[in-house]
């Protein structure tokens, strides 16, 4: 029994089942990577049981038995008892800042329990910086990285900076899920009506050629003009070609600027290409 459908549960949990395991996700929401994208989240959820994993959504874990029982309480309200020979909880991460002496050297912390910065990486204390996990954001690797190196140029007199609306996510399960910048629904909910392409791989030759067809490409763009304000993708190696929507978003490129570049034939990217068309009705091979 996994408890979370978030990152760390589907990677360990899908591992589990493509190795013979049963396994039974457990999550308060409605569907597994529910910080990602929503259309990510169903799609995940399909691929996944056809795997054979099994899901058990809207529900609250109650009481996990050392005998493994846990004790559930499901959506409507009643109850349900699993038996698991291992429990995996993967409910989230919280930074490792107990015992550092912070509080004694007078860095402040955010309610959240991570490192209080300023948009140049210092804390309240001159000359103390904090960068990755420990000061607030995505815990993520290469968000810690590329603030690593901002900091770094800053501390040298240069202009260090990290544009936080470009850094991808990864899930590493098979297939992946990778996503950059805006959900749909934080695009509504932030410039109103969107536009929205989507391209799926059962529909490019590179994918059927190597077995891979499950999955989509999501492009989400500005109404009015055509900014590309998120990339959601589920499918196999998408964990490459989210590096592609990342470098355009930096740049601030349009759903049309995706659609006329050139990309390589076969590969997997042309989803990328035909769903930046698909934003103006104008996909290819849909």
């Amino acid at each position: 029994v996994v408890i979370g459908a978030g990152v760390i549960g589907l990677e360990m949990g899908s591992v589990w089942a493509r190795l013979g395991a049963k396994v039974t996700v457990i999550d308060i929401a409605d569907r597994p990577v529910a910080i990602m994208d929503a259309d990510l989240g169903i799609e995940a959820k399909k691929l996944f049981e056809k795997q054979g994993l099994e899901f058990v959504l809207g529900a609250k874990v109650k009481a996990v038995g050392t005998d493994g029982k846990v004790s559930v309480e499901l959506a409507d309200g009643s109850a349900k008892d699993l038996k698991a020979d291992k429990v995996l909880v993967s409910v989230g991460r919280k930074a490792a800042t107990a015992g550092m002496g912070l509080a004694e050297a007078g860095v402040k912390m955010t309610d959240r329990g991570v490192v209080e910065v300023d948009g140049h990486y210092q804390t309240s204390v001159a000359g103390i910086y904090a960068i990755g996990d420990c000061a607030p954001g995505p815990m993520l690797a290469h968000k810690g990285e590329e603030e690593g190196v901002a900091v770094a140029e800053l501390i040298a007199g240069q202009k260090g900076h990290v544009n936080y609306d470009a850094i991808p996510w990864v899930v590493y399960t098979h297939p992946e899920i990778a996503g950059v910048g805006l959900t749909e629904t934080d695009a509504v909910a932030k410039f109103g009506d969107v536009k929205i392409g989507k391209f799926k791989f059962a529909a490019n030759g590179r994918a059927l050629a190597v077995d891979e067809s499950a999955g989509f490409v999501k492009v989400i763009a500005h109404k009015d003009t055509d900014e590309l304000l998120g990339v959601h993708m589920i499918g196999h190696n998408v964990s490459e070609m989210i590096a592609e929507a990342a470098v355009l978003m930096e740049f601030k490129a349009s759903a049309e600027d995706l659609a006329r570049c050139c990309h390589a034939h076969p590969t997997m990217s042309e989803a990328f290409k035909e769903a930046g068309l698909a934003v103006s009705g104008r996909a290819i091979h849909a």
